[in-house]
């Protein structure tokens, strides 16, 4: 496989709606479980866009925050965060949040639309795509710009584990921060919801494991603002606390 780096040039609705004022505007491992000829309402590959035009996480990637104007919008984001300690682990498992990937999940974007969550994401900010024979849901090979590391993965099926998906807030975060007490059903929308997962490049995933944002930052420095106010979307939409550290150390990404 070949891997060669890029170089790229280039509260919450109170904050988007500044932006838009302002601008005048966004692991792979086993067999995805839709059949063959799925995937109505397939999500358009493209560019990577901004989070901030990107609120419900349906564009491609994770494009710098830029600007005076943006900075200044996801600090109010950000600013818009309650803060709590960090809670126990007992009693997580990935079970809680559904089977993997799922197409069932209600709720989120891209639901039922009779392709799996992870090759929805794959598809969505993929480039050049693949499909298997006979299907136009099940990725086998495409290009990735990893926003997480600024390098570009030319990947295969093959060696599946080169892309993971990551859940921008992981899933054992969220269960610390409160979402061990949701229905089942909210669960499986924070694990499979578009705004939260990024095809990444696999190391850098499973770097990051259940860290947030104070113990762990992507290494592409022009996203970390990008990242933080991801992380921020999540934890607003769905109403989750960040710790104290966390919400400073997002905060300090975009120039505050």
């Amino acid at each position: 496989m070949t891997r060669h780096s890029r170089i790229r040039t280039g509260r919450a609705a109170a904050a988007v709606l500044a932006l838009t004022l302002v601008t005048g505007c966004e692991g792979l491992d086993g067999e995805g479980s839709s059949p063959p000829g799925g995937g109505a309402e397939a999500p358009a590959a493209g560019q990577a866009v901004s989070p901030l035009r990107n609120p419900d996480g349906t564009g491609p990637g994770l494009a710098p925050v830029t600007g005076d104007a943006q900075e200044a919008a996801a600090r109010d984001l950000i600013d818009g965060l309650r803060t709590k300690g960090r809670g126990p682990r007992t009693g997580y498992d990935r079970d809680e949040f559904g089977y993997a990937w799922m197409d069932s999940a209600d709720g989120v974007p891209l639901a039922r639309n009779g392709c799996d969550t992870r090759n929805d994401l794959l598809r969505r900010d993929g480039e050049d795509l693949r499909f298997r024979s006979g299907s136009d849901c099940v990725v086998v090979a495409m290009t990735l710009d990893d926003p997480y590391t600024r390098t570009t993965i030319e990947w295969r099926k093959q060696e599946a584990s080169e892309v993971q998906i990551d859940h921008v807030v992981p899933l054992s975060y969220s269960w610390q921060m409160g979402s061990s007490r949701w229905a089942e059903s909210k669960r499986e929308q924070l694990a499979n919801d578009p705004l939260n997962l990024l095809p990444v490049e696999g190391r850098a995933n499973s770097a990051k494991r259940d860290s947030g944002p104070a113990s762990w930052l992507p290494p592409n420095k022009s996203v970390r603002c990008a990242y933080a106010v991801r992380f921020a979307q999540v934890a607003a939409k769905y109403a989750l606390p960040v710790t104290a550290p966390d919400r400073q150390a997002m905060l300090r990404q975009c120039g505050g």
